[in-house]
């Protein structure tokens, strides 16, 4: 079966009785150049047990069966699990689980279907929890590389160059453990039903060790502090963040003592700057 061909999807679904729903974000590729090239492009081989989250109908699915040692696969939608069966349930490397990423544990996953295997995530994620599962799978520090189709805006955050619209403390989180790498859009057309927004391919290759040698939790603090205000200059940003902390006086002199210029604000700040300005308040609180 061709799994990117709409009029088989189409009656492959309606047999089963399938129906799409926006509140789980289902945008089903009918592109078969896009997941070849996804998984492709992730780097996927017999050495690889690779996490797929949502997989629907299994197009990318059969993809990553065909390159990796192992693949599993976590689908949130029961009505979609005899789905796959019919589609990609032949694959002999392939487990398709009944769970939701957000509240499964990855580790325990790894752990009991990835032995021997280095660890990888590709997907095609649903935009509505993008921020939060790269932020779980990020953090769990299982995975050398991550690519994921996501939308497009968030491809740009994630890329962003300080002093741009675009950055922000969540493209930092993302380039502290990982080096981002947007490898191509994917238009409207490429699904069924069409969003109305373009689509990026981002692959997140996982650092040795973090950006910076820095106390981890005081860093993204005092990140979280400078764009939660990101109009306002970083002494004043400082001070409402680390309010009962460190008064605006104080702010200012761990601004200057980091060598940064008064009246800067975070969105021009690099991670090496947001590194010597953490160390400043570090020894301030």
């Amino acid at each position: 079966m061709e799994l990117c061909d709409i009029k088989e999807v189409g009656a492959l679904l309606a047999r089963h009785g399938f129906t799409f729903q926006k509140s789980k974000g289902q945008n089903f590729l009918i592109d078969p150049r896009v997941p070849e090239r996804i998984a492709r492009e992730s780097g996927a081989g017999r050495d690889t047990g690779v996490l797929e989250i949502g997989p629907g109908v299994g197009c990318l699915t059969q993809e990553l069966c065909l390159r990796a040692g192992r693949v599993v696969a976590l689908e949130v939608d029961e009505r979609l699990v005899p789905v796959l069966r019919e589609t990609v349930g032949h694959f002999e490397n392939l487990t398709v689980l009944r769970q939701d990423v957000m509240k499964a544990d990855v580790a325990a996953l790894v752990e009991e279907y990835f032995p021997g295997l280095s660890p990888a995530v590709c997907a095609n994620l649903p935009y509505n929890i993008t921020s939060p599962v790269l932020t779980k799978l990020i953090g769990s520090g299982l995975f050398g590389s991550i690519t994921v189709m996501i939308q497009r805006e968030v491809a740009m955050r994630i890329c962003a160059r300080p002093g741009t619209a675009d950055y922000g403390a969540f493209g930092i989180y993302v380039n502290f453990y990982t080096v981002p790498e947007r490898l191509f859009d994917v238009p409207p057309q490429c699904f069924q039903p069409s969003p109305r927004v373009t689509s990026s391919v981002i692959r997140l290759t996982r650092r040795e060790r973090p950006a910076e040698k820095v106390n981890e939790q005081l860093f993204f603090r005092v990140v979280r502090a400078a764009f939660n205000q990101r109009r306002k200059t970083l002494e004043n940003a400082l001070a409402a963040g680390f309010s009962g902390a460190l008064d605006k006086a104080e702010a200012a002199r761990a601004v200057l003592d980091a060598g940064l210029p008064a009246g800067v604000r975070g969105e021009a700040l690099d991670m090496a700057a947001f590194a010597a300005l953490t160390r400043q308040i570090e020894r301030r609180i």
